[in-house]
């Protein structure tokens, strides 16, 4: 029998936020958790807590001048302006909190925990990945570090030669692709909204040859994500046979994200995660996008619920509830969440006829 998979998380989300204003105020990660928990869905032995990545380990991609700069950053809890604005530190979009070096500094060392493990054969989830905008002198789209390619290169340096990423998060994985610009050895495909930040990504972008795009138009319905899924993502991993895969699973297209305008139930994105599952021994999952936070605890939960072959679908526990109840979220001033969010894991199916331009966006990426 395979072995379980294995979820990473920490404790130091739980009460980290970039500021009251920014997007990333909610918490995700440790509502994954207590729902994942609050639901039993988590056996003795299956989680493993995310230890912090060492300056050597972010080295291996970042410089060190830049890692340098979030630290002192997180000391002083302020940055000289040349280094703010040499390493994008201190403004709006990546501002300086708190935990602003220790925060990522986790994620990264959860993704090589878990790229250590899935070198050795398991299935590994780590909901705090999957930062993908990530430079390697600067902060981007809320990317501190990168870690799903900090992960990749373990994985190369362990000696895998053939690892696929796939990134289904809503805005394009341009640091990742950008990492392995021409490296045969990782296939990078992503699956994000057209004409959305940062706006690269274009479907003939193919990324020094290694790279595959689905940049999908507005209001993209679960029946065109399982057509992307079924003609492109599996056939496109089939077709190279990679011995890892590496799943960013951001929860920002779904319908009720504030940053994109696609309209995915959290039952798409889980339909790929299982679709994934079942092609690969070697398989880790990464969080990502997500801005709403009942929609993405509530996908992020079922992630692992899918991971370990549960049904996501099944009924909330009263714990459950409670965890869903005691959110809250400025953001959306005043107007009351779904009452659907705080009775099930799963969102009603969004269906819809796959479009024509769907179809093109398809047919071009599987070209030659």
């Amino acid at each position: 029998m395979a072995a379980r998979p294995i979820l990473i998380g920490s404790e130091v989300y739980r009460h980290s936020s970039y500021g009251p204003k920014h997007p990333l105020a909610i918490p995700r990660v440790s509502t994954t958790l207590d729902l994942i928990r609050a639901q039993g869905w988590l056996a003795e032995g299956q989680y493993r807590d995310g230890p912090l990545a060492g300056v050597g380990a972010l080295t291996r991609f970042h410089h060190p001048d830049y890692v340098a700069a979030v630290q002192d950053a997180e000391r002083d809890q302020d940055l000289d302006p040349a280094r703010r604005q040499r390493h994008n530190l201190g403004g709006v979009e990546n501002p300086i909190f708190g935990e602003v070096f220790r925060r990522p500094a986790t994620a990264c060392g959860s993704s090589l925990l878990g790229a250590g493990l899935a070198a050795e054969g398991a299935v590994v989830y780590s909901p705090a990945g999957g930062l993908h905008h990530g430079r390697p002198d600067r902060a981007s789209g809320f990317c501190y570090f990168n870690d799903p390619a900090l992960a990749i290169l373990d994985l190369l340096d362990r000696g895998v030669d053939r690892i696929a990423y796939l990134d289904i998060d809503a805005h394009h994985g341009d640091g990742v692709q950008d990492a392995f610009v021409g490296d045969s050895r990782v296939l990078t495909v992503s699956v994000h909204e057209a004409q959305r930040w940062p706006f690269t990504g274009a479907v003939d972008d193919r990324g020094g040859g290694n790279a595959r795009n689905l940049a999908m138009p507005r209001e993209l319905n679960d029946d065109e994500m399982a057509a992307a899924r079924d003609q492109a993502l599996l056939p496109l991993v089939e077709r190279f046979r990679p011995q890892v895969v590496v799943l960013q699973c951001g929860a920002d297209a779904l319908h009720d994200d504030p940053l994109s305008r696609l309209s995915l139930s959290n039952r798409a994105l889980w339909s790929v995660v299982a679709a994934v599952r079942d092609v690969t021994p070697r398989l880790l999952v990464l969080g990502g996008g997500g801005y709403n936070p009942w929609t993405v605890g509530r996908c992020w939960a079922g992630v692992w619920a899918v991971l370990n072959g549960f049904d996501p679908a099944a009924p909330l526990t009263a714990a459950s509830r409670a965890v869903l109840v005691g959110l809250s979220w400025s953001r959306r001033r005043g107007t009351p969440p779904e009452p659907a969010w705080f009775d099930r894991m799963d969102d009603a199916p969004r269906p819809g006829p796959v479009r024509p331009e769907v179809r093109d966006v398809i047919r071009a990426v599987m070209a030659p």
